[in-house]
């Protein structure tokens, strides 16, 4: 029996279940994304998930997916060209921010966000090919705040959207679930599918305090043809696990449920977490483990466990190491 067959087994006994293949997207082009020295949305964002990959014994486990830039035809599906354009001069010029002060540029910023773009493409044909069952791309910079026209909180491109557009133009896919827990609403994400009733959003965040953008309201459902293919599950701040839990249980599993969908794209933030300073809320490490046994328990009956998980949020290094660990250690498990 040869050594690979050997972990094979060895993997199936001490979990009880066998081991599928899970894609890794990660370019070490991603940490070209310069931002200003403090900003939280650093290259040391990336380092800090190789080392706790490492550290579980697990990054030699996933299939490695190598990125290549994506085809502004693709990126022109969710965002408009002349937007597109303006963010390309704008790090031509070397201009240290775009739109924002919080969106920190340099010179590689628009190349890094294409081929964050076209890391998540590539991992959704591996999944489509069924080379890997499942996916999670280290990609930076993040995407789901950014609007059609505008970048917000630090994102230029919005990788998941695209995604999204990319799995019904190129494969085909007639209903695409999106499920965003990072702490802040995906704002851009939300209002791109706004009238489209074959992408059902999915969102739980923090809602009100000082949480960034200040959207993601329960009453946000779509509108016209999109009505009722939008929903929000706000947590107020300081509250944690058990708020999770219910809204998860009780929102976001029953309408996935009936909605039914082909694909499911994640966007996995990581700053809820009650020791990361982005947020208010009290997720704890137990929590996330919770959120991703249901996420990904739901995916395995509505999705045929097809999921690609796109990095979002998380900003305390050593909390972020330890959490994508644990995510992508129940992908590995799907």
């Amino acid at each position: 029996m040869s050594e690979g067959k050997i972990d094979f087994v060895e993997a199936k006994l001490k979990t009880g279940r066998i081991m599928k293949k899970t894609g890794f997207v990660f370019d070490e082009k991603y940490l070209m994304h310069r931002t200003f020295e403090g900003h939280p949305e650093c290259s040391e964002r990336l380092g800090a998930i190789i080392h706790g990959l490492t550290k579980a014994e697990l990054l030699d486990k996933l299939v490695p997916i190598e990125a290549e830039p994506a085809n502004q035809r693709w990126i022109e599906t969710v965002h408009n060209i002349h937007y597109i354009t303006k963010f390309e001069e704008a790090c031509m010029w070397g201009l240290p921010e775009f739109e924002h002060q919080d969106n920190s540029i340099c010179r590689d910023t628009y190349d890094v966000a294409r081929l964050a773009v076209g890391g998540v493409l590539k991992a959704i044909d591996s999944v489509m090919n069924n080379e890997v069952t499942n996916a999670f791309c280290a990609v930076r910079p993040p995407g789901h705040h950014a609007e059609t026209n505008q970048a917000m909180g630090f994102c230029y491109f919005n990788n998941v959207a695209i995604g999204a557009r990319y799995l019904q133009k190129q494969w085909g896919i007639e209903r695409v679930g999106i499920i965003d827990f990072d702490v802040h609403h995906g704002n851009g994400t939300q209002h791109i599918f706004d009238t489209d009733d074959t992408v059902f959003y999915y969102s739980i965040h923090e809602h009100p305090s000082f949480a960034y953008p200040g959207t993601g309201r329960e009453f946000e459902t779509g509108f016209s043809t999109g009505e009722g293919f939008t929903l929000n599950s706000p947590i107020l701040p300081g509250r944690g696990d058990e708020e999770y839990k219910s809204k998860l249980l009780n929102d976001m599993v029953p309408a996935f449920e009936k909605f039914q969908p082909e694909v499911l794209l994640l966007s996995a933030g990581f700053d809820a977490h009650e020791s990361d300073l982005m947020s208010g809320t009290n997720l704890t490490t137990e929590g996330y483990d919770f959120v991703n046994e249901t996420v990904l328990g739901l995916a395995n009956g509505c999705s045929g466990g097809r999921v690609i998980s796109v990095l979002e949020g998380g900003y305390h290094l050593e909390v972020l190491s330890t959490l994508v660990a644990n995510h992508v250690k129940k992908l590995m498990e799907m």
